[in-house]
């Protein structure tokens, strides 16, 4: 709070209008943290660079201007009017104003709407505070209208309605029905970081709920009938049918799979456990409703965690059958791990050799 109350003195000394605005503010006055500090102002980009040395500036010219000092990012923006919109996310115009009411007409939600000055006192010109007294979402102005300009807010909407545990108002539940389709139009991976900010809530269940009551798993193009939220992100998305359009890494997309197919294993299996390692059993025996830490622990009391533990080295295996580098090795190895995990063979280099040349030469 000091320094974002320090940023705004900055900007003032320099004879500019600032105001702390939208989900700090709303978060301050429901007692909950957050590092993400927006902050509007008559002051242009432009103006903003010859105040903060260290900021930088946006590319396409109306964007926030971007701040970090220690933990804290703050995006701060001149007051604006968005004339038309884009690609249903960007305003393809802006006019630069400097009225603060003007700005806040143009946002979405009341809860977002509220504002801090300089001297920590909070500012409420469109009359809004009751609704988050109230723990309610509404929207400024024509809900379908904010919806058609720019459909994330749709999803916006369902993060708040989850992650503040707040309830929605009629007139934006009705809004969202009717432009519900515009959310094709949004990019996979604006979709998928408003939906992991719901999955990461621990009301995670209140928004899947009203998504399906929505029907917007339709709109999202995934399924939800097996969708399991008491695990971590990449546990709950790999319960989704998801749609192959939506941006993964390539290891998220590998654990994703291999959670998939050790879900359909026996995860008190010492040979599954090893496959897997602990990450993956773990995350897929919490989405069967099974002990993590009992998993965890039966993986840390395996003989053996990978081809490294094994009591023998590959010269060694070629030493004793005479032979050269080959598939063999590795058929060897399969051999010797399977045998160790089972209990069927000691991990030391005597009984493995023995068992190497009574198999093998």
């Amino acid at each position: 709070m000091d320094i974002a109350l320090k940023v705004l003195e900055e900007i003032t000394k320099s004879g500019f209008k600032a105001y702390i605005v939208g989900g700090f503010v709303r978060d301050y006055l429901l007692g909950l943290d957050t590092n993400d500090v927006d902050i509007c102002t008559d002051a242009t980009p432009k103006d903003i660079k010859e105040i903060f040395v260290n900021v930088n500036l946006p590319v396409d010219g109306y964007s926030a201007v971007r701040l970090y000092i220690k933990k804290y990012t703050f995006d701060i923006m001149t007051f604006r009017k968005e004339i038309s919109y884009y690609n249903n996310r960007k305003p393809a115009e802006i006019e630069y104003i400097t009225d603060l009411k003007q700005d806040l007409l143009r946002r979405d939600f009341t809860i977002n709407s509220l504002c801090m000055d300089v001297n920590g006192n909070i500012v409420d010109l469109l009359e809004v505070k009751d609704d988050i007294d109230k723990k309610i979402i509404r929207s400024i102005g024509d809900p379908i209208t904010k919806f058609m300009e720019d459909p994330l807010r749709i999803l916006r909407a369902i993060r708040f309605y989850t992650v503040l545990d707040f309830d929605m108002d009629l007139a934006v539940i009705d809004a969202i029905k009717r432009t519900k389709g515009e959310i094709k139009r949004l990019s996979y991976s604006r979709k998928k970081d408003e939906l992991n900010k719901i999955f990461s809530s621990p009301n995670a269940s209140k928004g899947v709920k009203l998504i399906l009551e929505l029907e917007l798993d339709k709109e999202l193009e995934l399924d939800f009938s097996k969708c399991i939220l008491n695990s971590d992100l990449i546990g709950i998305w790999s319960t989704i049918g998801i749609n192959g359009n939506y941006p993964f890494t390539k290891n998220e997309k590998e654990l994703i799979n291999d959670i998939q197919a050790a879900m359909k294993e026996d995860l008190t299996s010492k040979l599954v456990l090893y496959k897997y390692g602990p990450y993956v059993s773990s995350i897929a025996g919490s989405l069967k409703n099974m002990d993590r830490g009992v998993i965890t622990n039966a993986y840390e009391n395996l003989p053996i965690h990978t081809r490294k533990d094994v009591n023998i080295t590959a010269n060694q295996i070629i030493g004793l059958l005479n032979v050269g580098p080959s598939h063999l090795i590795t058929d060897i190895y399969d051999d010797l791990i399977n045998k160790i995990l089972c209990d069927k063979l000691d991990n030391n280099y005597q009984a493995i050799s023995n068992y190497i040349i009574d198999n093998y030469k």
